[in-house]
């Protein structure tokens, strides 16, 4: 049979040859910027990546909440935490700054009366040389009852809690923060406050710093005194003459301008006149070398304050070898306000002296100290009790221990 040949033939001949050479699945030609897949399918880079991430994915979440735990830090340690903690005696609020710590003691304040613990500390705690100390303790800081700002005025009729159960109302601060031990520093009534709570808790307090006490009940000149003033001064007067010195009232400085204000228009004007009235009717603290402090002490009061006599007073009734006496030039009623640059030196080497911050460096009061080495301040007349921190601190670069008094006048 003869063949024939048709140009039909020819190309279904050759559209079956081209079908029999292609890949049962044909990948098409990656476009720029693509890659093939095992596949076959094509996928651009940015998904690739994608696909790489995804196959060693992170933790969920983790990026922010390392964020999330560095802002709530540096709110804790900067505006801090507060909380209305339940006492046997009522309810106090209490400001947490830093972390819970508890394997050093905590800083816990307690100010004074027409002030709260931000109007009396804020500055202190917030100066950049007191960084350090802040960020190696917890501040718990207390507000009498009633004395926050803010807070509601209690009703006609009242009975405000005396010094000594406010005193009672601070271990259970400890409890609820779960710290063994503290270092107090308290400011006139807080210092009165704190002091109670030393001597009736000693196991509880490694240190104290108490800035200008007044452990002594008022005399019958006192009460006399008073009751001209309650005659004559409003209550925001009298607060202010106890707050700052009589130089500082005359010149009205702006700083006693600012609390004059603060304190005319608290809205609860009422709970501060009912502290101030606890306070004025206190009894004597009953501390001498037979009853002491069982801690080291540092006493501070500004060399015009209206307190310092009763400073120089409670040095004489404390041990001196667990009590230091600083006394600071040009430092007004409220050293912690006016001089924080000289309080914050102190109370690195008061810390120091109890065996922590070791290797912190403190050069500013000592500079100052340079040019009175060997000015000493006699306190009986018959003997001298003082040593200056050269002294006391192989000049200036080791701290004084806590069996030595640092009584200086800077």
């Amino acid at each position: 049979m003869e063949d024939t040949w048709s140009p039909g033939l020819a190309n279904q001949m050759e559209v079956s040859l081209l079908d029999s050479l292609k890949p049962k699945h044909s990948a098409p030609v990656p476009l720029p910027g693509q890659l093939f897949t095992p596949g076959g399918d094509t996928m651009t880079t940015e998904m690739q990546e994608i696909a790489i991430t995804e196959d060693k994915p992170l933790l969920t979440g983790q990026a922010d909440t390392a964020k999330d735990a560095e802002l709530a830090a540096r709110i804790l340690l900067d505006q801090g935490q507060e909380h209305n903690v339940e006492t046997p005696h009522g309810v106090l609020h209490v400001t947490l700054h830093g972390t819970r710590n508890t394997r050093r003691p905590a800083i816990l304040t307690l100010h004074d009366v027409g002030m709260d613990s931000k109007s009396c500390f804020s500055p202190l705690f917030k100066f950049e040389e007191m960084q350090e100390i802040v960020k190696g303790f917890t501040l718990i800081h207390i507000d009498a009852p009633g004395q926050e700002e803010g807070a509601a005025p209690y009703p006609p009729g009242y009975q405000y809690p005396s010094m000594e159960t406010i005193a009672e109302m601070i271990p259970a601060v400890l409890q609820f923060f779960n710290f063994r031990t503290v270092i107090g520093v308290g400011v006139g009534v807080g210092a009165y406050i704190l002091s109670k709570f030393t001597l009736a808790n000693p196991d509880l307090v490694e240190g104290l710093v108490l800035i200008n006490i007044d452990t002594s009940a008022r005399g019958w000149l006192d009460w006399a005194a008073h009751k001209l003033s309650s005659v004559t001064s409003s209550l925001t007067e009298q607060i202010l003459a106890h707050l700052f010195s009589q130089e500082e009232l005359s010149s009205n400085t702006e700083l006693v301008q600012s609390h004059r204000e603060r304190i005319s228009k608290a809205t609860n004007m009422a709970n501060i006149e009912l502290l101030w009235k606890i306070y004025l009717g206190r009894r004597d603290l009953t501390i001498d070398r037979s009853n002491p402090f069982k801690c080291p002490v540092m006493l501070v009061v500004g060399d015009q304050a209206p307190h310092e006599e009763a400073a120089v007073e409670c040095n004489s009734k404390l041990d001196p070898t667990t009590t230091s006496f600083l006394k600071m030039a040009d430092a007004g009623g409220l050293p912690q306000l006016t001089q924080p640059a000289k309080l914050t030196e102190a109370f690195k080497y008061f810390i120091q002296g109890m065996g922590y911050m070791a290797s912190s460096c403190m050069t500013r009061l000592s500079r100052s100290r340079t040019p009175s080495l060997s000015s000493s301040y006699s306190m009986d007349g018959s003997r001298s009790r003082s040593r200056t921190l050269s002294q006391g601190s192989q000049g200036g670069q080791m701290p004084p221990s806590p069996s030595q008094t640092m009584e200086v006048s800077c």
